[in-house]
Formats: structure tokens, C-alpha cells, sequence
């Protein structure tokens, strides 16, 4: 029997019923290839968060009637590559639970409790926060056929207007699996409603939305609710948008990014991480991300290094970052930093 070296491997030869999702920077599907492709080193991995690619694994083994789920964060080097060592470790825990005949396992019920054991204490091991397990649950519902959870039916009727529902009862799994089966009809109805919604509803709401794509009337509504936030100061509301906006199309997102970066007085450092963190693909631009990175390093309360490392290790935006703090004057709020940096 060959041995295993790589968690796909193993997945491949159990002939376990697997899927992946990401879970850094959204939760999202996560080809089966871009895990294989990470741990032969062929490539970086593509949506890299604060050094890690975060999975979610929601996989079936032998006769399992219920599926596992995994949260792994396998640690990157500088260069967005893994670091082989400690996924070796979690490995090697794995065939030894498995008793090394990872084919029989495949064909026969193994213990789930001795697999799902393999989380505790396991240096790997991450826990989501809630609105994370509520997409991941949607998704994979989503993904595999199954019906919604039942907290669907009154966030559907709150949100589009036609029904009142006490909005404190409404399920933060209802919101996921909302976001998660968004079609442009739901969109539009939940565009005319926006305005009027509650912030307590509006930021659970984008704490959802900011992990799928957002319609373009949707996207407009959220920037005037986001631009209503912002003149009166309700900084959590603003973000919130801001970072459900990422979404959006580039005209729609792009053009509030700009507005955003344009005025020194709005750029404080959490409206710069809720851009970074889920509008980065919106910075892949040769005047957005300068002035993006122009603002945050002249935030003194943002953590311009880390930021910055995290951008940099996105495989799109490795080069333009890198070309930004290179090319910046030494007399600019970026070449100020640096210089602090390296003293």
C-alpha cells in the first residue's frame, strides 16, 4: 500500500463523500484542487486570512449517516505556501485513529467519535465564529440538495415586507440560509425594505450577505444605508455595509471605495480593516490600493504591518502591494511607517 502524504491523498483513497469551503476571508465552495495543488506546493493558496488557509471539511466516511466537519487552519510561509509540518503531524494522528488502512475505513463504518476526536487538542483546530457556522451550514444544506432550516420561512417574510414578524425572533441560521439562496427577486424586495430595517437586523444581515454576491440594486441600497450611517456616526452600521458591499459589482463597490478613501475623516482604522477584509478584490487596482495603503498607514491606531503582510500574501495582490510600499516617498505616511517599522 502506498502511503499517504497529503490530505487530499487521504480523502481520495478513503473514497469519502467530501466537500471543502473556505473559511477565511468568505465562506465559500473550495475546489478539492486547490487543497491538492497547496500541499504539493504547485501553488499558494488563494484566499490566505491572518497567515492560515481556513477550511471547513464536511466529509462522509464509510456508512457515517451524519457528516463530519472539520475546521482546519493549516499555517502559510511569507509566500502563501504551506508549512508542511504541522499538517504532517495532524496526518499521522489520522491514519494512526484509522489503524493506517485509511481503504477499509472507506468501505466500513469507522468510529466517528475516535475521527471527531482528532479536533480536540489539536493545535490545527479553529472554531468559527457564529455567523461563519451559520454560512458554512447553509452552504453545505445548499450544496447537497437539502431543504433550509426552518428559521428561513419568517426571516423571508420579515425581510421582504410582507408579513410582521417580531424581528428579535429571527434566527441568525434563517439570515445564512437567506443569503445563501439570494435570487435577484429577493434582492430587489429586500432593496425597497433596507432603509427601514433595524440595525441590530442589518448587521447580522451583512455579516451574512458579506460572503456572497450582491445584486446591484442590493449593492446601492446598502451604500445609501451605509452613507445614512455614516452622517450620523453609527461607525458599526457603516462597516457593515461596507463590508457586505465587497459583494457588489466593481461599479457600484469600487466607486463607494473610492468616496470612502477620498475623505481622511472616514478612513478610521475599522472601516479600513472591514475594506481589507472583505473588499479585497476591489483593491486590485493601480490607484485604489495606493491610497488604500496611503490611509492605513496614516492610521495610527490601524496595525499597518499586519494588514499589509495579509493583503500581500493574496497571490492577485502579492505584487501590486509589494510594488506600493517600494515606490512610496519617504516623505509619505507610507515611507514614514516603513521607516518606523525598521528601526
Amino acid at each position: 500500500m502506498q502511503p499517504i502524504h497529503t490530505l487530499h491523498e487521504f480523502f481520495e483513497r478513503t473514497g469519502a463523500d467530501v466537500r471543502l469551503y473556505h473559511m477565511g476571508r468568505r465562506v465559500e465552495p473550495c475546489p478539492l484542487g486547490t487543497l491538492a495543488s497547496l500541499e504539493v506546493a504547485a501553488s499558494p493558496w488563494p484566499l490566505p486570512w491572518q497567515g492560515q488557509a481556513r477550511l471547513g471539511i464536511v466529509f462522509r466516511l464509510g456508512d457515517l449517516t451524519d457528516p463530519l466537519i472539520w475546521f482546519l487552519a493549516l499555517p502559510l510561509d511569507e509566500q502563501g505556501q504551506l508549512v508542511p509540518a504541522p499538517r504532517d503531524a495532524f496526518l499521522q494522528r489520522l491514519l494512526v485513529t484509522l489503524g493506517h488502512n485509511v481503504e477499509r475505513a472507506g468501505r466500513q463504518d469507522p468510529e466517528s467519535g475516535d475521527i471527531d476526536n482528532l479536533m480536540h487538542d489539536n493545535p490545527l483546530a479553529f472554531t468559527p465564529s457564529l455567523p461563519f457556522q451559520a454560512m458554512l451550514h447553509a452552504r453545505a444544506t445548499h450544496d447537497t440538495g437539502k431543504p433550509a432550516s426552518s428559521h428561513l420561512e419568517p426571516v423571508e417574510a420579515y425581510l421582504s415586507g410582507q408579513q410582521q414578524v417580531d424581528w428579535q425572533f429571527l434566527g441568525l441560521q434563517g439570515l445564512a440560509d437567506f443569503a445563501v439562496r439570494l435570487d435577484s427577486e429577493a434582492a430587489r424586495q429586500l432593496a425597497s425594505t433596507l432603509p427601514t430595517l433595524p440595525d441590530e437586523v442589518l448587521h447580522s444581515l451583512c455579516y451574512c450577505l458579506e460572503h456572497v454576491g450582491v445584486p446591484d440594486s442590493l449593492g446601492l441600497a446598502l451604500r445609501g444605508r451605509g452613507e445614512q450611517a455614516a452622517a450620523a456616526g453609527r461607525l458599526e452600521t457603516l462597516c457593515a455595509c461596507v463590508r457586505a458591499v465587497g459583494g457588489a459589482d466593481e461599479t457600484i463597490a469600487g466607486a463607494w471605495f473610492d468616496e470612502l478613501l477620498s475623505d481622511p475623516a472616514a478612513c478610521g482604522p475599522d472601516l479600513l480593516a472591514a475594506i481589507a477584509a472583505r473588499g479585497w478584490e476591489h483593491l486590485e487596482d493601480g490607484e485604489r490600493l495606493p491610497r488604500f495603503l496611503e490611509r492605513l498607514a496614516a492610521q495610527p491606531k490601524a496595525d499597518f504591518a499586519s494588514l499589509a503582510r495579509d493583503l500581500a500574501l493574496i497571490p492577485r495582490l502579492r505584487l501590486p502591494v509589494l510594488m506600493s510600499l517600494r515606490e512610496a516617498r519617504q516623505d509619505s505616511a507610507i515611507g514614514r511607517r516603513l521607516a518606523s517599522l525598521e528601526q
